[in-house]
């Protein structure tokens, strides 16, 4: 039976939603896919639920083919799992936590590895067992900051979680490659283009992470990629270190009054004029060390001020910060925190003891010190002189000043050199569509997922995880395929095959409408009938190219001759047919 727009579930708008961003966002909404019901949660209606059903059947496909058994867990999920891994703590703020009516605490699902681990720990005890790789389609819930781009973003969302369990590293490799490439068949035929990158494994833990990330303009994440066939997230982009200097031919430090230099640039501007280099060569924005004080508060509330050291010519990437200090919070050193340390000179804040004596920052200032990758022993730096109005020249690492430890801290640029020597990198703008990690033993250790080895030895089971979007994959295909008057979908994931439009007030078109109807669902496509009576051509062309199935069937005034016109949503090619010849066009 066909589905009929004259009594289906279907509103289409004809203005834009005010807080659409992006294409994918204003077309879902306005072709009635979704419906907002708070800000990043949407309701689902059916249309948007036929084209996500598509999505996750090409998924469960493909999760077959790949050995994974499909098994469903509950959303809602009791705390003490979650405790025991320490992520509920550690995602902080980023989860939705409740009590039920005996106050003991619950969390809606960020992600499911703790219930799995301990699924198969109740279930499996042999290395016989494995490997063993399960999956589920389910929804989760993420408190996010600011959710955005409709679906791309959202605080629930449909996730394809898989899990692998062995007993050998080897074997998680082997598993680990399988879902790897199933998730390259995956995209494939969703006709997404990807890169696969090296990414930092988070909250997750692991050996081993890589992201499936789908270039686009309004990808909220930025990657790099070298010629030389590198590419990682700016997350897990390791700066490439250069050799350490001699730096015996190089002047004593000497600090200067340099007043009114409120920025790099007016401290290079003076440092030209009054304290020109001996070698001839001018000052730049390279030769500063730029000190940036941040407060980390971690999970029992302890806040710690730490000092960063970038060239001048950088600026600190708090993401990339944020990564280095996970699970700890990141923020800017307030006024209250300079106020607490005299040692921080606001503006002159470097590391230089006092008496030119060679010291560690935190013996300087009082907090700990940390630098950038480049700054080398042997390296040059114009830095503050924990003076007021006052920097020091030609302090040199490693020998007026030591360092505490080592950061990826700065911003990653295009042409910055690839860790792997394969060149310099570009920057492109990306969105996450999945996630595969080596867990690792993490996981199972703590939850005691253990299994006798061939000898009879309790061995750890080591874990796999993987993650697909699938309702960001939805909106990503959406992103890729529209025009200026609605989406068109590929055949893969289209709502509906055909959309057969009766356009006119004469039963023949009707009738002919009805036969040709018949005809097509007879090869097995589903089809979408506007049989509504009292509304206009126009109005009924407006709704097809707003809903996007890419085969339409316009009866209209040819069906007295039996002829009716076939249109390509996708290539926008219109033929006339006969009626009697329609339906080969889908067999």
């Amino acid at each position: 039976m066909p589905t009929r727009l004259s009594n289906f579930f279907l509103r289409t708008l004809r203005e834009d939603p005010s807080d659409a961003e992006v294409a994918s966002h204003r077309l879902l909404v306005r072709a009635g896919y979704i419906r907002r019901q708070a800000p990043g949660i949407f309701a689902w209606l059916p249309l948007g639920l036929r084209v996500k059903s598509k999505v996750e059947r090409i998924i469960r496909e493909e999760m077959t083919a790949a050995g994974a058994h499909e098994v469903h867990f509950p959303a809602l999920l009791p705390r003490e799992p979650y405790e025991l891994t320490g992520r509920w703590d550690e995602y902080g703020e980023g989860l939705f936590r409740l009590k039920d009516r005996k106050g003991s605490d619950m969390l809606l699902a960020p992600t499911h590895e703790e219930v799995f681990a301990l699924l198969v720990k109740d279930l499996y005890s042999s290395y016989k067992d494995l490997p063993l790789s399960i999956y589920q389609i389910q929804d989760k819930y993420r408190d996010e900051a600011r959710s955005r781009g409709g679906l791309l973003r959202g605080r629930e969302f449909t996730m394809k979680d898989a899990y692998s369990f062995d007993y050998t590293d080897a074997g998680l490799d082997a598993s680990y490659q399988l879902q790897r490439d199933a998730y390259e068949r995956i995209f494939t035929r969703f006709g997404l283009d990807y890169e696969i990158v090296q990414a930092d494994a988070g909250a997750m833990g692991g050996s081993k992470s890589e992201e499936f990330l789908h270039p686009t303009p309004v990808g909220e994440d930025t990657f790099v990629r070298s010629a030389g066939g590198y590419a990682a997230n700016i997350e897990a982009f390791r700066t490439l270190v250069p050799a350490d200097r001699d730096s015996s031919a190089l002047p004593a430090a000497q600090v200067f009054d340099t007043p009114n230099t409120p920025t790099i640039q007016t401290l290079v501007d003076k440092a030209n004029a009054e304290h020109p280099r001996l070698d001839g060569r001018e000052w730049t924005a390279a030769d500063t060390l730029k000190n940036v004080v941040l407060a980390l508060t971690s999970l029992d509330g302890t806040r710690e001020l730490i000092a960063i050291g970038v060239p001048g010519d950088r600026e600190v990437d708090l993401k990339r910060v944020e990564v280095a200090f996970a699970p700890a919070e990141v923020e800017a050193a307030t006024e209250g925190d300079f106020a607490k340390n005299p040692g921080l000179v606001k503006g002159y804040i470097g590391p230089w003891g006092q008496n030119g004596a060679v010291l560690g920052a935190k013996s300087a200032t009082g907090i700990r010190y940390l630098v950038d990758p480049r700054v080398v022993a042997g390296t040059e730096w114009i830095t503050g002189a924990n003076e007021d109005n006052r920097h020091v020249f030609s302090l040199v690492a490693g020998r007026d000043f030591v360092i505490d430890d080592v950061v990826e801290a700065s911003d990653v640029r295009a042409g910055d050199l690839a860790p792997d020597g394969s060149g310099p990198v570009e920057l492109i703008r990306g969105m996450e569509i999945g996630h595969v990690f080596q867990l690792g033993r993490k996981y199972a250790e703590v939850l005691g997922l253990k299994v006798l080895n061939e000898n009879g030895k309790l061995v750890t089971v080591t874990m796999g995880s993987y993650g697909i979007g699938v309702t960001r994959i939805l909106a990503v295909i959406a992103e890729l395929n529209n025009d200026a008057k609605g989406l068109i979908w590929p055949e893969s994931v289209a709502p509906f095959d055909v959309h057969v439009i009766a356009t006119g007030r004469d039963e023949i078109v009707f009738d002919t409408s009805e036969a040709v109807v018949a005809a097509i669902e007879a090869t097995g496509r589903e089809v979408l009938y506007d049989d509504r009576r009292k509304v206009s051509p126009g109005v009924k062309f407006g709704d097809a190219e707003l809903i996007g199935v890419p085969w339409i069937v316009i009866v209209g005034r040819g069906a007295v001759d039996g002829i009716v016109e076939l249109w390509n949503r996708r290539t926008g090619d219109r033929e006339q047919v006969d009626v009697a010849d329609v339906a080969k066009h889908f067999a």
